[in-house]
């Protein structure tokens, strides 16, 4: 795969909720501005594969962590094509399925969870120096220091009909799956969803991906990292 990553520092934190097109946008934005890419949605995605595999108890934090700390994850950065890995083993489709997904926002809320993955995400940051990367909390807890931070939103129905696209499922179970993931993201106890203060609130809702790309371009040209 071509490499098109430039030297000069630009981190760029993108947050949201899901289907507001966090990932479609990152991935386009990093490419365009020849950095790297960070879901760090992919590794809570991979920390619950692992914990589901175990057969651990969702609820005995200790027991999640323990895992969480033990396994060997491992997360490519490359825009436009990247490999996620526990113990050696490619967990990229099953990460995406409806068990994983059911499961995310509990072992995400777990603080030793958080805080290791945390880690993993600035240490991988301060090593690239010139990344997208986007989440839930990363210009609020990540990278409050990134260059740019965006957080962005789009109507409960078009972020239900994006996802219910991406995963062919029902709209109005799509719906009621991202109400709950956003009411458990938005009120666990350590690093909820949150957008950070100083962060520009971009509504994707009447915008296309290629509109949104373009803004958030300009204003890291404006900021002179670009």
């Amino acid at each position: 795969m071509e490499e098109n990553v430039r030297t000069g520092r630009c981190v760029v934190a993108v947050d949201g909720p899901s289907g507001s097109g966090k990932s479609t946008v990152s991935r386009r934005l990093a490419a365009s501005i020849g950095a790297r890419y960070l879901d760090t949605g992919a590794m809570y995605r991979a920390i619950t594969w692992a914990v589901l595999r175990s057969g651990v108890d969702l609820t005995d934090t200790a027991s999640v962590a323990k895992v969480a700390g033990e396994v060997n994850l491992r997360i490519g950065t490359h825009p436009q094509g990247y490999a996620v890995t526990i113990d050696g083993v490619g967990v990229d489709a099953d990460i995406r399925g409806a068990e994983v997904t059911g499961a995310v926002s509990a072992v995400a809320a777990i603080p030793a969870v958080r805080e290791l993955l945390v880690a993993r995400q600035r240490e991988m940051i301060a090593n690239v120096g010139r990344m997208v990367v986007e989440g839930r909390d990363i210009g609020s807890v990540v990278a409050p220091d990134a260059d740019l931070k965006v957080f962005l939103t789009a109507s409960e129905a078009a972020r239900a009909a994006r996802r219910s696209a991406e995963d062919a499922a029902d709209v109005a179970a799509t719906a009621a799956d991202l109400a709950r993931r956003d009411r458990l993201d938005s009120t666990r106890k350590v690093n909820p969803l949150a957008q950070a203060p100083d962060a520009v609130v971009l509504d994707t809702t009447e915008l296309g991906i290629d509109e949104v790309v373009a803004r958030l371009r300009d204003l890291l040209t404006e900021r002179g990292v670009a």
